[in-house]
């Protein structure tokens, strides 16, 4: 299943008394090849579960999940996976939801909210995100589909290779005709498969690698809506192994995802100062959030240190955080990273994330562009 449609089920949990586990976890293996995630699971656990009365239906939720997530990790974990994504509430319909991971997560993370804590999640789906990588020379192509750094699919393309010998006496400038059209042939056979996959697989970005000769003739046969997709062009090997052409294209997404957040932040601030569908700050954010007026929630990746505690709010700013949870129906606590994060899912808002905090500095961190104004 794809990441945004994990994000989309668990936004769509609804806020509930009992405690709500996600977990987030690095199982990748030490230098001894050991995974090294147990002792803070038990530790964490053990320190969480003095905060719930000893037999309350709290306590009791927490400690059943505890002991499934125990087994979980013991028996169903993959020793390939290098992240965990975990969430548990044994108390609202025995709710369970696991995602192994071939993508990273750097540290260990528990939390303990009262819905599942989608932000890391959220995160790792812009940071890796799907796109297709076409290798080319004249008469083979190799295409791969990448998402949250693993390879999702893969195919080949393979036409007969054309040989000198096969054109007897034929003039050069006849077998140069012959070359040339047997390449266009070629490149459009090989866009079409590009094109399948792009549209079946949900391609936003692409990049095209391949020797001097194929690529401008595959360039001159993409139409306009893969041309527009394309983000580089990389000068690889037919032979190139697959993962040093997904480091290789990761990069090259990298470079371009910074050039992106420059021109969304200057995009986004023009906006604001203009009066036109943009707004700023934690406040109007959340005010459009709870309108559902957000088309993209644009954040700094760092927001969630910015706002590390749980923070007050009147309630029409977080109207899905449940009233009969808390004792003053005028306001709300939330977590504010997270809170921006799950209403943008929950209403259908792109999420993007500013790597350099620098862009959004001046404004908190935070800002949308709208679907429309009030």
């Amino acid at each position: 299943m794809p990441l945004c449609e994990h994000l989309d089920r668990l936004a769509a949990f609804e806020p509930t008394p009992f405690p709500v586990i996600s977990l987030y976890l690095n199982t990748q293996p030490d230098q001894h090849g050991r995974a090294n995630f147990e002792s803070f699971v038990l530790k964490e656990f053990r320190a969480r579960a003095k905060g719930y009365r000893l037999r309350s239906p709290e306590r009791e939720s927490f400690e059943r999940d505890a002991v499934r997530i125990k087994g979980y990790l013991q028996n169903e974990l993959r020793p390939s996976a290098n992240g965990l994504a975990l969430f548990a509430c044994a108390g609202e319909d025995t709710f369970f939801e696991a995602v192994q991971l071939d993508a990273p997560i750097h540290e260990h993370c528990l939390y303990i909210y009262h819905q599942p804590h989608l932000y890391p999640l959220a995160r790792l789906n812009d940071q890796y995100p799907r796109y297709a990588v076409l290798l080319a020379d004249t008469n083979s192509a190799r295409l791969f589909v990448f998402g949250l750094g693993m390879l999702l699919d893969k195919k080949r393309v393979t036409n007969t290779k054309v040989s000198r010998t096969s054109v007897g006496g034929w003039s050069q400038a006849r077998y140069q005709r012959h070359i040339e059209n047997y390449h266009l042939h070629h490149a459009k056979e090989v866009v079409e498969a590009l094109n399948r996959a792009v549209r079946e697989d949900k391609i936003e970005k692409i990049v095209l690698a391949g020797d001097e000769v194929i690529v401008p003739v595959l360039r001159g046969q993409l139409p306009p809506h893969l041309s527009e997709k394309v983000i580089d062009v990389l000068r690889l090997d037919m032979t190139t192994p697959e993962h040093e052409i997904l480091q290789a294209t990761l990069d090259a997404m990298r470079e371009q995802d910074a050039r992106d957040d420059s021109a969304k932040v200057e995009r986004l601030m023009d906006e604001y100062h203009a009066g036109g569908l943009a707004v700023v700050g934690v406040h109007d954010t959340l005010v459009a959030l709870a309108n559902a007026q957000v088309d993209e929630l644009i954040l700094c990746a760092s927001i969630q240190e910015i706002h590390d505690e749980e923070e007050v709010v009147g309630a029409p700013l977080a109207p899905h955080v449940s009233v009969s949870t808390f004792t003053n129906s005028e306001t709300r606590p939330i977590l504010m990273a997270d809170q921006l994060v799950t209403r943008a899912q929950q209403t259908g808002a792109r999420i993007r994330f500013i790597e350099d905090a620098t862009l959004l500095a001046d404004v908190g961190g935070v800002g949308s562009m709208l679907r429309y104004r009030l």
